[in-house]
């Protein structure tokens, strides 16, 4: 195998939502066969009380986002009701780079970042530049876990922004994948990915076929609950960091 080539002859397969093509070109220029099948899809939640939300929103001490779709929805209504960013007057916090990119590419300043793209080390960390009495108000997904509103020591008003559904479109694609290629990669980067790969995938091809690559504790532990054995976990939680795990 070259050097500059790691993953010559491997396939790597992108299972998320957000699937970029910068990402999708990284795994062919380190040789590898990518291809994108995404097993969840992103959507909005529209609401016709979203423009009271966002003027609720104006008036907290800080907005949490703690990902890149939560922000992408976020803006979505902005866009519709005509509002800019300045409309908000407290600060942001961000779980994540990606999270934090996005934010910064639609006019939106972050202020804080835990040092681990986590929400559990965030509830850890965010207490220690936040004032006591802060009020917070975290834009979420509906399948979001609670460990924000639950660990933080402030007052948290939640705003459900998106919903993650399953997608259909690749399964069979992706079953046919697993019983014809020998060295299949698996990347997951949700829980959410990984029930729709249990519930329409596995009972077909198993686990056992493939080699899984996880992004964040929460996708591993959710990965082996189900049996599965996670081989490549990243201590960075991005595509990028994962990628770099694999081929080391």
């Amino acid at each position: 195998m070259q050097t500059d080539k790691p993953l010559q002859g491997k396939t790597v397969v992108v299972t998320g939502s957000t699937i970029t093509t910068s990402v999708l070109q990284k795994i062919e220029q380190l040789g590898g066969d990518a291809i994108a099948c995404p097993l969840i899809k992103v959507v909005e939640i529209e609401h016709p009380d979203d423009f009271t939300q966002l003027e609720l929103g104006r008036d907290f001490d800080w907005l949490i986002f703690t990902s890149q779709n939560a922000v992408e929805a976020f803006c979505a209504k902005m866009v519709r009701y005509n509002l800019t960013p300045s409309h908000f007057k407290g600060k942001i916090a961000a779980v994540g780079s990606k999270t934090k990119d996005k934010l910064l590419s639609n006019g939106l300043r972050v202020d804080f970042v835990p040092s681990v793209f986590s929400a559990d080390v965030f509830v850890k960390e965010f207490p220690e530049v936040a004032h006591p009495n802060s009020k917070c108000f975290f834009v979420r997904g509906k399948k979001a876990k609670n460990t924000i509103k639950d660990g933080l020591p402030f007052e948290v008003i939640e705003w459900n922004v998106y919903a993650t559904v399953e997608s259909m479109d690749y399964i069979q694609q992706l079953i046919q994948l697993i019983q014809t290629r020998k060295e299949l990669i698996l990347i997951f980067a949700s829980p959410s990915a990984v029930d729709a790969y249990a519930t329409h995938i596995a009972r077909y091809v198993g686990w056992e076929k493939v080699t899984i690559a996880s992004i964040g504790h929460i996708t591993s532990n959710a990965l082996r609950k189900t049996g599965a054995h996670v081989t490549y976990q990243p201590k960075t939680y991005t595509m990028e960091a994962v990628l770099e795990e694999i081929v080391k």
